[in-house]
């Protein structure tokens, strides 16, 4: 939670330049008050109703991060064997461990059965074989939706975008019977229910909507056909506030517009599953100022976060809001934020206007920058990864220490 403190821009009641000089730069800092209100919108829009926040860890899978969510009694969504023990060792419950993805591998899958996980979203009926098989051989039953690829364009960036026909996730809208149908037979499955993601960054709620009305019509014509769905996993996808002219809907509207397209008197219970929404808003990148620099008529200032830091500008083309954490009264010009890799691409903000007065040595805050940002990282470049704090009120706690050059050998024979 941004705010300024005389001159001073402050997260909490922390300031943002005490960090740069505690923890050095680039760092991402965290919200932990901000974490909490965003999953408290969940939670109370679900208050009346039996259902299951599920955070996709995903998109901030730090292990203090984790844990802090956890506590507030959360689910997970994962996608990796990997993303399962960093769920368990941060303390969530195996009982409200859901697993998604493509590609699970018979390694992961036989971790996810021995450690008791909730349930499995299968997305072929190649997957739901070795799941069966894998099941048969360990001597339990395993818990089963089916992912259904109910097939609606959307409204947001081409990479992610999950619902459409000819991507790879789950199965398609009108194989969704033949897939039920087929589960049944299975002595090791368990059907529990339905589940669908159509994207990520959605904005309208319509989009979600037509997602819920076609989910109905699934259930309808499966559970005539004597399949009993018990649980209804919308997935996540509410998109968050990049820029200021974005218009983001409610969570308890989004929720109840959900809810609404199933009578709640069949007893089916809800699953969501958001991850930009439960901690984009509460992260922040800062950095510093490397360089001012004046080339081809434009203005630059370098600063030491590249896009190995923060992919998602590079990657999506995405905006994120970048302001100085001093106020400075000058007048705005028209700035390039870029960084040190050896790419074109290696931008953070493009035509940004930025105060003139800003130099080399001072610093810059990135906000909204907690989904996938620090999950998303890496050492291109051979940079290694940076630090983490999490602030709660006034204290600051480091979360993951700045590596240094010695770390990028490891695991190198």
């Amino acid at each position: 939670m941004l705010s300024f403190n005389n001159e001073d821009l402050c997260i909490e009641n922390v300031r943002l330049f005490d960090i740069a000089v505690k923890y050095g730069t680039s760092v991402y800092i965290y919200s932990k008050s901000q974490i909490i209100k965003n999953f408290t919108n969940y939670k109370n829009a679900l208050k009346n109703k039996e259902g299951l926040v599920c955070f996709a860890c995903k998109a901030n899978s730090n292990a203090s991060i984790l844990r802090s969510i956890a506590k507030l009694g959360a689910g997970a969504d994962v996608t990796s064997g990997g993303e399962i023990y960093r769920c368990l060792h941060a303390g969530f419950e195996p009982s409200k461990i859901v697993y998604a993805g493509v590609g699970k591998t018979s390694e992961e899958i036989e971790y996810a059965l021995k450690n008791n996980i909730f349930m499995f979203n299968v997305e072929s009926f190649e997957e739901l074989d070795l799941i069966d098989k894998i099941s048969e051989k360990i001597g339990v039953k395993a818990k089963i939706s089916f992912r259904i690829n109910i097939c609606i364009d959307l409204e947001t960036h081409d990479y992610i975008i999950t619902s459409k026909k000819g991507t790879k996730f789950g199965i398609l809208y009108e194989d969704a019977l033949k897939a039920y149908l087929y589960a049944k037979k299975k002595k090791n499955i368990v059907i529990a229910g339905i589940h669908s993601h159509i994207g990520s960054q959605i904005l309208n709620i319509n989009s979600f909507k037509l997602a819920a009305q076609k989910i109905k019509s699934i259930v309808t014509e499966v559970e005539k056909n004597g399949v009993e769905l018990q649980y209804i996993n919308y997935g996540g996808g509410l998109g968050v506030k990049y820029e200021k002219s974005q218009k983001v809907p409610a969570v308890k509207d989004l929720i109840s517009e959900l809810l609404a397209a199933f009578d709640l008197n069949k007893n089916k219970k809800f699953i969501f599953e958001p991850g930009r929404s439960m901690i984009a808003n509460a992260g922040y990148l800062l950095v510093k100022v490397i360089y001012k620099k004046i080339s081809g008529g434009k203005k630059f200032l370098i600063v030491d976060a590249g896009m190995n830091d923060l992919v998602r500008p590079a990657l999506y083309n995405a905006y994120h809001d970048i302001i100085p954490i001093k106020k400075i009264n000058t007048k705005k010009v028209k700035t390039e934020i870029v960084g040190p890799i050896c790419e074109t691409g290696d931008f953070i903000g493009k035509d940004r206007m930025i105060p003139d007065a800003v130099d080399q040595g001072d610093y810059l805050l990135i906000t909204c920058a907690g989904a996938y940002g620090a999950s998303m990282s890496s050492q291109y470049n051979s940079r290694p990864l940076i630090a983490e704090v999490l602030i709660d009120m006034d204290k600051d706690t480091l979360i993951r220490k700045r590596a240094g050059y010695s770390d990028l050998l490891l695991n190198e024979l």
